[in-house]
């Protein structure tokens, strides 16, 4: 079966806001066997919005669209399906139930006729009451086509998609099923994967795919199949898995839904009972964000400093200005003594240090844009490396973040 994926909104076509949704909602139809056809974003325009849906019912088993949902006049989504399916609105007492009780609860005042006016809906339509928000998601069908409206916010769509849309996909349609398994790799790039396991592909079954999936300093490899047998679906990929991360056991780190490079790293020093602190220069707490994202993480991470300035590396950090001076600030001595020096602050074990030129100006150093000194201090010693990563100023910081996490797991992992 195919689906399509239908974003409303100026915001989304004018840059204001980036689609996040449309990539979620994928996601999630694809892990239910649910190929998704096209997305498409269009003006929160009458026309369009009419001309679209016309369009999409001749491609699609299943329609869904985000946003045009508010309580404002420009919000037009629900006359529109109201037009094409030759409906009225009509005030469903739920949805206006749940507008009053969610006012009370968190602004403690009445709602105003605008706002419980969000809760009329196509007469025809299952009502989908959004427990996270005022707009309720809508279940519709034409001519054997279905279309779900959702609420733009989010977190308000993600709760309705899982809690409410996929149970009545999964009951409502015949699927196929579709299973992917992901393999995270570091520290080797794309062409020389391929060339390392080209025997191995080319050997693959026809009904397996693999994608490579290249991102800055990772790339992630993909098995896909699909098929009636769930069972056999499952035991296929994960044979070729298991082939797969034989063959790149050095620079394979796990699973990509059953791990990250963090939690890889956490669950090593975990297990030693070990810690880890930051001192970010040029990366400006870029890898304390990457980390902080992981829950749990509070029981490794200590905790980081970011000397931005030179001078906050000798007064706060304790670096040997005269090590600097002699150096350089951009430098792997440098670098190494601000790791050492974050271990010895946060009476941590291991410590990340960077210190660059993300660009675009150069700053106090005397090298190239992109130029990245990246240090670890452990127990045993302390190793650095220096790096040209480009003179793009996102990437730069970003392929940083993602070598200074390799080479700490690099490290961690064989001590």
């Amino acid at each position: 079966m195919l689906a399509e994926i239908v974003t409303i909104g100026d915001e989304i076509l004018i840059g204001q806001i980036v689609d996040t949704n449309s990539a979620f909602i994928s996601q999630q139809l694809n892990k239910i066997g649910v190929q998704v056809y096209q997305i498409t974003s269009i003006q929160d325009d009458r026309e369009h919005i009419l001309q679209t849906l016309n369009e999409v019912s001749k491609r699609a088993n299943l329609v869904l669209v985000t946003g045009g949902l508010g309580p404002t006049k420009d919000d037009i989504t629900k006359q529109c399906f109201c037009e094409f399916l030759g409906d009225t609105l009509v005030r469903d007492a739920n949805s206006e139930s749940n507008i009053r009780h969610l006012f009370e609860k968190y602004f403690s005042k009445v709602p105003t006729q605008m706002n419980l006016d969000q809760a009329l809906v196509p007469s025809t339509a299952t009502v989908l009451i959004n427990a996270n928000g005022t707009a309720p998601g809508m279940w519709m069908e034409k001519e054997g086509v279905v279309f779900v409206s959702l609420p733009g916010v989010p977190y308000e769509m993600k709760h309705l998609l899982l809690q409410q849309v996929l149970p009545k996909v999964i009951e409502h349609f015949d699927r196929p099923f579709i299973y992917h398994k992901t393999l995270l790799t570091y520290g080797m790039g794309e062409s020389s994967i391929a060339e390392r396991i080209a025997v191995w592909e080319n050997a693959l079954p026809k009904h397996i795919k693999l994608a490579y999936l290249p991102s800055l300093g990772k790339v992630r490899l993909r098995l896909s199949s699909k098929g009636v047998d769930e069972k056999m679906l499952h035991e296929e990929v994960n044979a070729q898995m298991d082939q797969l991360q034989t063959q790149l056991k050095d620079i394979a780190i796990g699973y990509e839904d059953e791990t990250s490079l963090v939690g890889r790293i956490g669950e090593v020093l975990l297990k030693k009972d070990q810690t880890l602190s930051l001192a970010e220069s040029c990366t400006g707490g870029a890898i304390a964000e990457e980390i902080t994202q992981h829950a749990g993480v509070s029981s490794f991470y200590r905790g980081s400093i970011i000397p931005y300035a030179t001078e906050l590396k000798t007064s706060i950090l304790g670096v040997d200005a005269q090590l600097i001076a002699k150096y350089n600030v951009v430098s792997n001595p440098v670098a190494e003594a601000m790791a050492q020096r974050s271990n010895v602050l946060f009476k941590t074990d291991y410590a990340i240090a960077t210190t660059g030129i993300a660009g675009p100006a150069k700053g106090d150093g005397n090298d190239e844009v992109g130029t990245v000194c990246i240090a670890i201090a452990g127990p045993k010693r302390v190793i650095s490396e220096k790096f040209l990563f480009g003179k793009v100023r996102e990437r730069v910081i970003r392929k940083a973040v993602n070598k200074a996490l390799e080479l700490l797991w690099y490290e961690i992992s064989k001590n």
